[in-house]
């Protein structure tokens, strides 16, 4: 009996923020072993997506660690060299790639998470910098509940939630989508990944048009897909959203935001990176008790030199924190749908 081989790849999701505007690196085109054939300059197979996060297998003779083999694949493909990176997770689900229903190798692919300032872009992968709403258009509340959830989102999972085989799958279904996109319920800013998962199960998303692990499955409502962000290729909106999820779910409690801004900024600035991440407006002044009351910054006595009105204050991450408190995060309040 054939042993089946296993491929190790290395993922990237590369944060950064910019007028306000969370932004994630993406590449169209990759050469080796591992790049889809859209990916290496083919004709797309329905409605295959060659955009990607920047990804390369892990090559043992080249890359001492896994770091530094992700590191030199994200600077070949966009240019860029990293700064703040830690380990995300790994995924390994069985046909995440869907070339393994054909005989291809299990792909194993290792997630990591970089924060960066944005910068331009060269290298061979075709980079580009995209909002990641863009991605997941129900997950910016910052202008209010977004028009999406009611338009599109929950008649169709209503309509899922129906069609249920029998009362207990029913109230289960019922259950996810009351957590996820409830009315009633509190919206949770790092279920991120659950949200995701709910509508590739609900077969709205065109993703999960790859899925070789459902037999005869449903189609996908090409209607709702339109409207429910940009497709990428194989699972990296998974992956993405994996990685959304941890970096909200670490603004509470690590002082990661600040690897997102210049070394000095004015409180606002702050204030807009922390709402462009978590997809929520921030009362003024409660942030800014928060942040008081946490010693997360500290005045640089200088003021901000350009801008209109009056100048404002600069401040700078007061690094003393870290041997201070164990949580130094800048503890963002829970959103409540509707309100």
């Amino acid at each position: 009996m054939a042993t089946q081989q296993t491929a190790l790849g290395l993922s990237a999701v590369t944060v950064a923020v910019t007028n306000e505007v969370p932004r994630v690196l993406a590449v169209r085109r990759m050469t080796h072993e591992l790049a889809t054939p859209v990916q290496r300059g083919g004709l797309p197979v329905g409605g295959e997506s060659a955009l990607a996060l920047p990804f390369g297998p892990f090559q043992p003779e080249r890359h001492r660690t896994l770091e530094l083999g992700l590191r030199l694949w994200v600077e070949e493909l966009t240019g860029l060299k990293l700064r703040y990176v830690e380990q995300l997770y790994t995924f390994g689900d069985r046909f995440r790639d869907p070339r393994e229903t054909a005989g291809g190798p299990r792909v194993v692919s290792v997630g990591y998470l970089a924060l960066v300032h944005e910068a331009p872009l060269t290298g061979t992968g075709e980079a580009e910098w995209c909002d990641w709403y863009d991605f997941f258009p129900w997950e910016d509340w910052r202008k209010g509940r977004p028009s999406v959830i009611e338009g599109i989102v929950r008649p169709r999972l209503d309509a899922w939630v129906f069609l249920a085989a029998d009362d207990w799958e029913r109230r289960a279904r019922a259950g996810r989508v009351a957590q996820c996109f409830g009315v009633d319920e509190q919206w949770d800013i790092e279920r991120t990944l659950d949200r995701y998962e709910l509508l590739y199960e609900a077969r709205l998303i065109p993703e999960a048009a790859q899925d070789g692990c459902v037999a005869d499955p449903p189609p996908v409502d090409e209607e709702a897909a339109r409207f429910l962000g940009r497709p990428m290729a194989l699972d990296n909106r998974r992956i993405l959203a994996t990685a959304m999820g941890r970096l909200r779910g670490k603004l509470r409690y690590r002082p990661l935001v600040f690897d997102l801004l210049a070394p000095s900024f004015t409180l606002l600035q702050l204030q807009r990176v922390v709402e462009a991440l978590s997809g929520k407006r921030l009362h003024k002044q409660n942030f800014r008790r928060l942040l008081q009351a946490g010693g997360l910054v500290e005045p640089t006595g200088q003021l901000e030199a350009a801008g209109r009105g009056r100048p404002a204050e600069l401040f700078r991450f007061r690094r003393e924190v870290l041997h201070e408190r164990v949580a130094p995060g800048v503890g963002i309040p829970t959103v409540r749908v509707g309100g």
